[in-house]
């Protein structure tokens, strides 16, 4: 509550929508693009992240990135395609400036997901990180608070 001493929430960074998939924000004070997907994390579902990262980047200057799993219903992603997912995107961010990724995720299955895209990742300019926990996830993508606003 507002002008509550006892209260030491920080206020939640301002946001706006950003075109392109639902429940998809941009954070201009930290540099940063949040994204919730929702539904299943199938093959199709994650080549539309593909694709929403590869318009992001020709869009603007590299922005950290903070995808929220909380919102999917199951994962029915093939592992190989994970794999092809990694490579092709490796590929298309050859030779651009780092960027911070961060993935979270509650579920087992979404963070087993993420972590093996993290390792996929190693000795690329994409620093990909897994979490569990979404305040550390949302530190590391650039939120000095800890927390944004991904969920509704």
């Amino acid at each position: 509550m507002p002008g509550n001493p006892t209260d030491d929430s920080e206020p939640l960074p301002a946001s706006r929508i950003m075109p392109g998939p639902a429940d998809l924000r941009q954070y201009p004070a930290h540099n940063l693009v949040a994204w919730q997907p929702q539904g299943v994390l199938d093959d199709q579902l994650l080549d539309e992240i593909g694709e929403w990262l590869c318009h992001i980047e020709k869009a603007s200057a590299p922005l950290k990135r903070f995808v929220d799993f909380s919102r999917l219903t199951s994962v029915a992603v093939r592992t190989n395609h994970v794999f092809a997912f990694a490579r092709k995107r490796a590929e298309q961010f050859a030779g651009v400036t780092p960027v911070k990724s961060a993935l979270f995720s509650e579920d087992w299955v979404g963070f087993g997901i993420a972590r093996l895209y993290e390792s996929l990742m190693k000795e690329t300019p994409i620093d990909a990180r897994a979490f569990r926990d979404r305040a550390n996830g949302s530190r590391l993508a650039g939120c000095a608070g800890g927390d944004f606003e991904t969920r509704r």
